[in-house]
């Protein structure tokens, strides 16, 4: 007799459905897990075997083999403790088979038979709604995994509560989803001196998800002005919560099983290695860009970062994904992010100022910038040059438009291009139109249209350029409420994408 179990392994954020089998068969007393395991699923054996003494449990005299079908899909992970132990009480005729096969199960055991924390709880759940089965996870995993509605979800904190579940002692009691955390406070634009041209490139950057590079001096507030695009942001949606909430369920990141409608905001130092900006390494995990998904990734001292990771960012800027290639295996992970540069103008930072600047000015602010290729430069939409604020600013009251106010125009413009690509699946916001749709929805009328022409001819925009101005012309339009693109509306997106030099 054959007993069987179900779980799952992941593929990036998808979770693939693994049944677990377990023989036990006449012959030298033996106990062997197949099916392409790792040194964790393949140290289950052992977990297994001293849970189960704990229990008074004592295994056969007999061969027990365990085999995790499909037997070509790499095995990662301790969450396959938990069904292995399930699957081997089904043969030994502890538990009925019947009920371990309608659920899916996941989740490490400690020596004790204490059920430890996994992983990707959430994912797997919807794996099991999909199959319609229950999920069984540690208790500590449920409030996670009873965010998907469709899903029974079973929750227990040792082997010995899983037991008395299935043979009726004592039913596990339903799970209820972990808490909504509101967004955390980020400060107010208002709080931001002077600035106005940089507050109102934020505003831009926010209403059309476009990605902006600020240069400017020290202490010229651009990462105090990054910090604050989030409170500029509308909350996720329940779509993108979900979304976002699955590559942090897989990361390990979610807390107590709660979901954030906060979108994400990473910023990862200088000295990340391209593994974790992209992701990979032990697992293939998701990395920066796709931690960052739906929400905003800030790079400060972007050309102090390594020219190979900067240059990792490519592809998932222009796709909103990202594939981890590995030699066994190909894990794609969404990546639609919106990328927050800021940079000094040299290395010591004070180019435009002559008294402060080095002896190699201005040369050295061409190579300092240098370090940025002119392929990744041209993905920003906007640029924008951060000068230094002047004393007498500092000691102002705060005059500016709070970060509320502005999220109210994003929000409503948010809204026009939501409404705008509802029929189209891929695309959400401006930054994401193109070729003939952008051009159909663009609508730049006739002098605007010309002013464009003009500037790429006397410029040399590239075609990629061309149609990042259109997208922020675009954008600028809906921040006003106008059915289409006008002249002013292109001249300020052209500011934008000139202000650095041309491209």
């Amino acid at each position: 007799m054959v007993a069987r179990a179900y779980t799952v392994a992941f593929d990036g954020i998808e979770a693939r459905p693994v049944e677990v089998q377990c023989a036990v068969s006449p012959g030298l007393p033996a106990f062997s897990i197949v099916g392409l395991p790792d040194k964790a699923v393949s140290e289950a054996r052992d977990r297994v075997r001293s849970a189960l003494t704990s229990m008074a449990i004592a295994l056969p005299s007999k061969r027990i083999t365990i085999n995790l079908a499909p037997a070509n899909l790499p095995k990662e992970g301790s969450h396959f403790d938990l069904p292995i132990a399930l699957a081997l009480l089904s043969a030994l005729e502890i538990l009925p088979p019947d009920e371990i096969e309608g659920t899916v199960a996941l989740g490490e055991m400690s020596l004790d038979g204490s059920l430890v924390p996994v992983v990707g709880a959430l994912p797997a759940a919807l794996a099991a709604a999909a199959e319609d089965r229950a999920l069984l996870c540690p208790r500590a995993c449920g409030s996670e995994a009873a965010w998907v509605a469709n899903a029974r979800v079973l929750a227990a904190r040792s082997l010995g509560e899983v037991v008395q579940h299935f043979t009726g002692q004592a039913p596990l009691a339903d799970v209820t989803p972990g808490e909504v955390a509101d967004a955390k406070a980020t400060g107010c634009l208002s709080e931001v001196r002077g600035q106005e041209r940089a507050k109102r490139a934020l505003e831009i950057a926010a209403a059309g998800r476009h990605h902006l590079l600020m240069v400017g001096a020290p202490g010229s507030g651009k990462s105090m002005m990054a910090e604050r695009l989030p409170g500029l942001l509308p909350p996720l949606t329940a779509m993108e919560a979900l979304e976002t909430s699955m590559v942090h369920s897989v990361a390990g990141l979610l807390d107590e099983g709660g979901i954030s409608r906060a979108r994400p905001f990473r910023r990862p130092h200088h000295t990340a290695s391209k593994v974790s900006i992209v992701g990979g390494g032990k697992g293939a995990k998701p990395g920066e860009v796709s931690l960052a998904h739906n929400g905003v990734l800030f790079l400060d001292e972007f050309p102090e970062f390594q020219r190979q990771v900067l240059e990792t960012l490519r592809q998932p800027v222009e796709t909103g994904d990202v594939v981890v290639s590995r030699a066994n295996a190909h894990i794609r992970y969404p990546a639609r992010f919106m990328l927050l540069a800021a940079a000094n103008p040299c290395r010591c930072g004070h180019l435009a100022d002559p008294a402060r600047a080095c002896s190699k000015a201005p040369a050295c602010g061409e190579d300092y910038l240098a370090r940025i290729s002119g392929p990744l430069m041209d993905r920003f939409d906007l640029r924008l040059e951060v000068p230094p604020v002047a004393f007498q600013d500092l000691d102002l009251p705060s005059a500016g438009e709070t970060s509320a106010a502005i999220r109210t125009r994003v929000t409503a413009a948010w809204e026009t291009q939501q409404a705008r690509y509802a029929e189209f699946r891929e695309i959400r916001q401006n930054a994401d139109a193109g070729g003939k749709l952008l051009e159909e929805v663009a609508r730049p009328e006739p002098d605007a249209k010309a002013l464009l022409g003009q500037a790429a001819a006397r410029f040399g925009i590239s075609a990629r350029g061309f149609h990042r101005i259109l997208r922020v012309a675009r954008t600028i339009a809906d921040l006003d409420g106008a059915d289409a693109v006008a002249r002013p509306h292109m001249a300020e997106a052209l500011s934008f994408r000139l202000a650095l030099g041309a491209g």
